[in-house]
């Protein structure tokens, strides 16, 4: 993940930063069950809709 670089260079740049992100599986200590690569594209496939319908909206605005 390398999102926060990719901002600073940009704005360094002076360019106008819009960043979003879609949480595909929860890690952390207390979580025993690994999700299989299957199961995270699903969740990523359930995110696709509303976050192009975000984008398109955000594009339209500028």
């Amino acid at each position: 993940m390398s999102t926060v670089p990719e901002v600073i260079v940009a704005r360094h740049a002076d360019m106008r930063v819009f960043g979003i992100s879609v949480i595909t599986d929860l890690g952390g200590k207390d979580i025993t069950e690994v999700p299989s690569h299957e199961e995270v594209q699903k969740a990523a496939l359930k995110a696709q809709p509303t976050v192009e319908a975000l984008m398109v909206s955000m594009v339209e605005r500028c």
